[in-house]
């Protein structure tokens, strides 16, 4: 069967090309706990890309799943499988991640209502975002989208700036107890054991 749209019944048998098996059995997905002053995509001169944390064998054959600026740390998904990474990253499946900030000073009770209700930033009003206190001047932000320095921006609209910002979930991926620059190297993104944590590429 090579025809787009071809019915399969009962008694047919099918089976997967062993050319498109063999490509997904070269899929690599690696979770990365990135420090603060990596960048991670297009460096710039004098600047850190974080795949650099991963051993050259891995980091030439993946790239990241969406973003993560210079000054927050946290977790950042590798791959080489097409598929995954958009399902990941576009906005269409609105895929929760969740950060712990450090904040200057409170939130207020009002401003954890305008956030859950959504704010204006670059012209456009932000999906709803949870806000919760964890301890202190630290909270938790779940997002369901990604724009540019969304969490900073959001803050900063409202009088607040960030101390620290640091990634711990996307979907259902978590950081744990992953130290910072190490990372694990997971075999899908739909289950299993991972392999780590390792440390970064020398």
């Amino acid at each position: 069967m090579t025809e787009l749209g071809t019915k399969v019944e009962n008694k047919d048998k099918v089976e997967l090309d062993p050319r498109a098996e063999a490509e997904q059995k070269e899929y690599l997905y690696v979770l990365l706990n990135k420090p603060v002053g990596y960048v991670t995509n297009l460096p710039q001169k004098g600047e850190k890309e974080a795949k650099e944390l991963l051993p050259k064998d891995i980091r030439d054959k993946v790239h990241a799943v969406g973003r993560l600026d210079k000054d927050s740390e946290g977790l950042l998904l590798f791959t080489n499988d097409g598929v995954a990474a958009n399902r990941l990253s576009s906005p269409l499946y609105q895929h929760e991640k969740e950060y712990e900030v450090t904040v200057d000073r409170h939130i207020s009770n009002e401003a954890i209502k305008q956030y859950a209700a959504g704010i204006t930033i670059l012209g456009i009003k932000t999906k709803p975002v949870e806000v919760k206190r964890i301890g202190g001047m630290t909270y938790r932000f779940i997002l369901r989208e990604g724009k540019n320095r969304q969490i900073r921006r959001m803050l900063n609209s409202l009088g607040y700036n960030v101390v620290k910002l640091k990634r711990v979930r996307i979907a259902e991926y978590r950081l744990e107890s992953l130290p910072i620059g190490k990372y694990l190297v997971l075999p899908s993104l739909t289950g299993g054991r991972a392999r780590g944590p390792y440390p970064p590429a020398p």
